[in-house]
């Protein structure tokens, strides 16, 4: 599975670490309390908490909440999903700029997406990581063409696949007869094709003479 699939579709183990893909530090105390525990700490470790600290109170109230539930996420993730969103955020650190940029905005929209549309997300990665290897082969190369395509036309792609989501089973299964009915006609009479050539010029297979095969 390339870099690209593991965080711009799955986003999962990226999404539960926090900034730096370490355990993160309880929530701070209030401004002006003491921080429990901090003469227990190596002078390295004081030095991180105090930093933290300072980040924390330079929040918003919706970063620190974010923050917050980052934390939690974090507490419940098991030893080897912690290891593997840590192996994610090197990886992303190790790609070009470009690649890097594309892989936080994906980020940004998963943080604004609703809780539902998160979990809808997370059974389909779910799926996928299920798949026979071949599947999952064929289901990148369609994603990379996706990103390879002009922004308009993934645009208009996005648009599509959002009223697909909101149509009934019923008009699923009407638009699906539609298109077959469109292929059906499209294979009867394809009519000519601009990039062949010959296009448009009328076919004769009569050999010299202008008798046809089997007419003698």
């Amino acid at each position: 599975m390339s870099c690209r699939i593991a965080l711009g579709l799955g986003l999962l183990a990226l999404l539960a670490a926090p900034a730096a893909a370490q355990a993160p530090p309880p929530p701070p105390p209030a401004p002006g309390a003491p921080i429990q525990g901090l003469e227990r700490l190596s002078p390295d470790e004081r030095a991180i908490a105090e930093r933290n600290l300072e980040r924390w109170r330079s929040m918003t109230p919706e970063q620190q909440q974010r923050a917050l539930e980052n934390y939690r996420q974090w507490r419940s993730m098991s030893p080897e999903e912690r290891q593997s969103a840590r192996q994610n955020l090197q990886r992303l650190r190790q790609m070009p700029p470009s690649e890097r940029a594309r892989i936080m905005q994906d980020f940004r929209r998963w943080n604004e997406l609703p809780a539902d549309r998160k979990r809808e997300l997370e059974r389909s990665y779910e799926r996928y990581q299920r798949l026979p290897p071949e599947r999952q082969k064929q289901i990148q190369q369609r994603f990379e063409r996706y990103q390879a395509l002009p922004p308009e036309q993934r645009e208009r792609m996005d648009r599509n696949l959002e009223r697909w989501r909101t149509m009934t089973p019923e008009q699923r299964q009407r638009a699906r007869e539609q298109i077959q009915e469109r292929r059906r006609q499209r294979d009867r009479d394809p009519g000519p094709r601009p990039d062949r050539p010959g296009a448009g010029e009328r076919r004769d297979d009569r050999p010299a003479g202008g008798v046809r095969p089997g007419l003698r």
